[in-house]
């Protein structure tokens, strides 16, 4: 009798170490991937973020987009699972250099002044298309001499990226997300969302540009979504003089 309570004591203690070895793993490696995380958004414990958003054409208040408001939604998702807290700010109130605080700047150059910035700064490769007058060409892309035309609710585009200042390794980076609507907007958002560990794996805490299209939002709204390419070189590259070689439409 004694012989079998013995093993039965060491028989739970055996089943407690096991559980407490394997919830320490499982700690362990939810706590590697959270500071992942934290590092490839320059989110830590604590820290604060900035929301850049546009304004609403034709409004001096600070009234966003339906599809926008969205995106929003997607990053504060994100920047609460880091641990972070986010301020919102209208693209015209921003007035910050790179480095200080991470930005995720939402919104196509003619609407944020803020985006018109980073793009001119930061990708002078990529050339966006403001004409308010309506054509052809009316919020194409052109890449690397490459263009990139609107299909409303067929074919869109939308740029997303992470830019790193060269102001040391304690810089945070900068999140944009130019699309040619504001659904592409909230597209590239939620793709950031479902692949910033695979982008983390690819990229580490480094920059990158990715161009992303927006397949159908008239009937799959910003869910089905093929990445293009990484043109991250041509956008840093000086922008073309040289007229583009090949003109994409919806297929």
């Amino acid at each position: 009798m004694n012989d079998d309570v013995r093993n039965i004591a060491l028989g739970v203690i055996a089943a407690g170490i096991s559980a407490a070895l394997g919830w320490l793993a499982r700690t362990y490696l939810w706590k590697r991937k959270l500071r992942r995380r934290q590092a490839f958004f320059g989110l830590p414990d604590n820290s604060e973020s900035l929301l850049v958003v546009n304004r609403e054409a034709g409004g001096p208040e600070l009234t966003v987009m339906r599809h926008d408001v969205f995106a929003l939604l997607e990053l504060a998702a994100l920047i609460k699972d880091c641990g972070a807290n986010a301020q919102v700010v209208a693209h015209d109130a921003a007035q910050q250099g790179f480095g200080e605080r991470t930005e995720f700047c939402v919104g196509g150059p003619s609407s944020n002044r803020r985006m018109a910035a980073h793009l001119h700064s930061l990708l002078p490769g990529i050339q966006v298309n403001t004409d308010p007058e309506p054509g052809p060409e009316r919020g194409a892309f052109r890449i690397g001499g490459e263009l990139y035309r609107l299909e409303s609710g067929s074919a869109e585009y939308v740029i997303l990226a992470r830019l790193t200042a060269d102001l040391g390794n304690g810089a945070r980076p900068v999140f944009l997300f130019c699309g040619q609507r504001a659904i592409t907007n909230q597209a590239a958002t939620r793709y950031l969302a479902r692949h910033h560990d695979r982008l983390a794996r690819k990229y580490g805490n480094g920059s990158f540009v990715l161009l992303l299209k927006v397949v159908n939002s008239g009937a799959y709204g910003p869910d089905v979504v093929e990445l293009v390419g990484d043109v991250t070189r041509a956008a840093q590259a000086p922008a073309p003089t040289a007229a583009p070689r090949n003109s994409h439409r919806a297929s």
